[in-house]
């Protein structure tokens, strides 16, 4: 793996996560947990998120292996996730009802799973695996993943201050241009896919 396609590896990931897109929800999340209990809490669903994300990095290839699909599959696939997604944050919904938690301490869902480790996240993690062809290459990925959620991790533990810094028409405006980047590599995954499955015609 190149230093060029490890720190793209980091951006998409970073991206797809979508911290500053998130920090809304967290914060509202929280606001229903006790204020001493905040950190800890969202520092357990950070660490959930990031096993479940390393356990797709090392499963997710026998999963596919096991369900028949190529790589060029899953590059189209993933490109399309990522396309819905971007569109997600340039055109967000009204709401955020599908985040929403009762009063109870969240726990896995809805902050670990599906916020952080979504089906998108998953998705990129098995294609940085799979596309790894040696252990060396291995290894730069699973780092890359590991800087990525821990990017996300520091952002989302100062929740507090970077909603006090940015501001709701801050953070919208950090979500559209990730949102604007990630459909760029979006269709640069779906073009990768076809071109794989062209050559095996």
């Amino acid at each position: 793996m190149s230093l060029a396609t490890f720190f793209s590896s980091i951006t998409v990931l970073l991206f797809v996560m979508d911290p500053f897109g998130n920090l809304p929800i967290v914060a509202s999340i929280m606001e229903k947990v006790p204020p001493t209990q905040r950190r800890k809490v969202l520092l357990r669903e950070l660490i959930l998120s990031l096993g479940i994300l390393i356990s797709f990095f090392f499963l997710g290839g026998m999963l596919l292996d096991l369900l028949g699909v190529e790589a060029s599959t899953l590059d189209i696939a993933g490109g399309v996730i990522l396309l819905f997604v971007s569109i997600h944050l340039i055109f967000p919904s009204p709401n955020h009802s599908f985040y929403s938690s009762d009063d109870s301490e969240p726990f896995i869902v809805p902050i670990a799973v599906p916020l952080i480790a979504g089906p998108s996240a998953m998705t990129i993690v098995i294609l940085m695996a799979t596309r790894s062809e040696t252990t060396t290459q291995q290894l730069w990925a699973l780092g890359a993943v590991v800087i990525a959620w821990a990017l996300l991790a520091v952002i989302l533990m100062a929740f507090g201050f970077f909603q006090r810094i940015l501001r709701p028409k801050g953070l919208r405006a950090c979500e559209r241009l990730m949102g604007m980047l990630l459909i760029l590599v979006a269709i640069q995954s779906i073009l990768n896919g076809l071109r794989e499955y062209i050559k095996t015609l």
